[in-house]
């Protein structure tokens, strides 16, 4: 058994092309790596790598991870300028038995030297966010931050290995220097082989309080079912914020076992994932979520993906 799943509609060509690789028999690090490179390298998704929106200082400082359930190792990047494919900067990163983790100019001056490729990460597109933003913000008062699309991926080959990845820009107009879940091991991802994994999308200042992708992947460790895990851990972390803070921030999580079963919970309206296995063609789900805590979610229609498109594309009106 094989098979990928992401957050976000935005994955699912990603996805395909990872799951190509998992069709062959390949190793579920080449194809989780291939799957989120394609998510970093499409300028329209601004949310995640070139074409990512800026912090408040209009620079692109991105976050990437990834994990290898076999193994345990993990490697990770927090606000790095300037190179193209942070996940795969994350990846080498999870070779080295120390220094691991770096962040900005630690983690830019290790790439450099192993020959990532360097890249100016702004685009125009990005520019005219941010001047519109920053508009809006004088006129309308409005708080600056907006959008926290993680793209965030579990992975299962035909030997057993199991990855789990992360590739994000981070909060729209965050401080320089913020760092959210993404990157954090546990909070952003978690990968076992000998159980599964799990990784968020939402706001990582409250995800990380719940270490929710462990938690998840403890939960199956236990027994449950990928759903009936990512269900409760979200319905808990949910409830637990909302009772000592009043509030909770976007929570959304996905999750895959070794048997290739899936789940995926959410605290938001409007949340997607990209799913393929062994007995599931490429496919995007809208996940809703009831009044109970319980997510259901139905294949999205051809109307909606043409739409989806049409809107990350359309013309920005500065």
């Amino acid at each position: 058994m094989w098979g990928m799943i992401a957050t976000w509609r935005m994955a699912v060509e990603g996805v395909t092309k990872g799951c190509e690789m998992l069709k062959e028999g390949g190793n579920a690090g080449d194809a989780i790596e291939t799957a989120v490179r394609e998510v970093e390298d499409f300028p329209y998704y601004k949310s995640v790598g070139y074409g990512g929106l800026p912090n408040e200082e209009m620079e692109v400082e991105l976050d990437a991870a990834f994990m290898d359930g076999d193994t345990l190792d993990v490697g990770a990047v927090a606000a790095i300028k300037d190179y193209a494919n942070p996940v795969s900067i994350a990846r080498r990163l999870s070779h080295e038995k120390v220094n691991s983790m770096l962040v900005a100019e630690g983690a830019e001056k290790f790439a450099h030297k192993e020959g990532f490729e360097r890249k100016n990460m702004l685009t125009d597109r990005a520019k005219a966010h941010y001047r519109k933003r920053v508009k809006e913000i004088k006129q309308q008062e409005l708080k600056p931050y907006s959008g926290h699309d993680t793209v965030g991926m579990v992975c299962l080959d035909a030997h057993g290995k199991m990855t789990a990845a992360t590739s994000t820009s981070g909060l729209f107009m965050k401080k320089k220097g913020r760092v959210g879940d993404s990157p954090i091991v546990g909070s952003g991802f978690y990968a076992d082989s000998k159980v599964g994994g799990a990784s968020a999308t939402g706001l990582g200042e409250d995800l990380m309080k719940g270490c929710i992708s462990y938690e998840i992947v403890r939960l199956m460790k236990e027994g449950m079912h990928p759903q009936a895990a990512c269900e409760l851990a979200v319905t808990r972390l949910d409830q637990e914020l909302k009772e000592r803070r009043g509030v909770a921030g976007d929570l959304s999580l996905i999750a895959m076992n070794t048997k290739g079963e899936w789940g995926v919970a959410t605290n938001i309206e409007g949340f997607s994932i990209a799913v393929e296995t062994e007995e599931l063609e490429p496919t995007v789900y809208l996940v809703t979520r009831q009044e109970d805590g319980h997510c259901t979610f139905e294949v999205a229609s051809q109307e909606w993906m043409e739409n989806y498109m049409k809107t990350r594309m359309a013309p920005i009106e500065e």
